[in-house]
C-alpha cells in the first residue's frame, strides 16, 4: 500500500436521464474485493427492475482492478466507469452505474458518454479524501511542561484523541507521520529528555 492514497470520503449517490434511460450512480469506499461484490449485490437487490447494472472497482494497492459492462456493447460501460476512477486517482473504491433502459438506443459512444458521466457525479456525491500513514503517540506530561507541550502541538498540527488527567497528564496525539521525528525532536528539547514518545498505533488518516 502507498504512503498515501486519495479515496472516496463515504457512499454517494446521483443520478440523470439521457434519452429517456435513468442512469443512477453510486460511489462507495471498499478494502477488499468481497467488500466491492458486496456493494455490487446490494445495488442489484435494490434495483431489481433495472436492465443493467454496470460497475468497476479498483482496491487499495492501486493494482487490483476490474470492470463490468453487465450485457451492455463491449467496452461501453465498465471500461468508461473504470476510467473515471483511474483518471481521479481514486484507489479503494467501488462505483457502479445502474441503467434504466428508456427505449432510445444510445449508440457506443452515447453509452460510453452517459456511463462515464454516471461515475463522476457518483464520486462527486461521495466526496474525496487524501489519506496519509499517521502515528498514534502516547506521551506523558509533567503538570509544569502541560502549557508547553499544548502550545507545541498546534505547530505540528497533532490531534489529541484522549487526555487523563492523575499524577501526571497523559496524551494520545494523532501525527502525521512524516512530522513525528521533529515532535519527538521537540518533546526531547523541551522536557530536557523527559517526555518520550510512544508508538501505539500507525493508520492512515485524512489529516492534512
Amino acid at each position: 500500500m502507498p504512503q498515501d492514497y486519495l479515496t472516496v470520503r463515504a457512499v454517494g449517490e446521483d443520478e440523470f436521464v439521457e434519452k429517456k434511460s435513468r442512469f443512477i450512480g453510486l460511489a462507495a469506499p471498499v478494502k477488499t474485493a468481497d467488500d466491492a461484490l458486496a456493494v455490487i449485490e446490494s445495488v442489484r437487490k435494490k434495483h431489481p427492475d433495472a436492465r443493467h447494472n454496470v460497475f468497476a472497482y479498483v482496491l487499495l494497492d492501486g493494482m487490483t482492478r476490474r470492470c463490468s459492462d453487465d450485457g451492455e456493447p463491449q467496452g461501453t460501460g465498465g471500461v468508461p466507469v473504470l476510467d473515471v476512477i483511474q483518471k481521479e486517482g481514486l484507489v479503494g473504491v467501488c462505483v457502479v452505474v445502474t441503467r434504466y433502459f428508456g427505449g432510445v438506443l444510445l449508440g457506443a459512444s452515447g453509452l460510453a458518454r452517459a456511463y462515464g458521466h454516471g461515475a463522476r457525479i457518483a464520486l462527486e456525491a461521495a466526496g474525496k479524501m487524501h489519506m496519509t500513514n499517521c502515528h498514534v503517540l502516547k506521551i506523558t506530561v509533567p503538570y509544569p511542561l502541560y502549557g508547553k507541550v499544548g502550545y507545541l502541538l498546534p505547530q505540528f498540527k497533532i490531534e489529541t484523541l484522549d487526555s487523563v488527567f492523575g499524577d501526571t497528564v497523559v496524551l494520545q496525539l494523532l501525527i502525521r507521520a512524516d512530522r513525528a521525528p521533529g515532535f519527538t525532536d521537540a518533546l526531547r528539547e523541551l522536557s530536557a529528555g523527559q517526555i518520550v514518545p510512544e508508538l501505539v498505533e500507525e493508520r492512515f488518516c485524512d489529516m492534512a
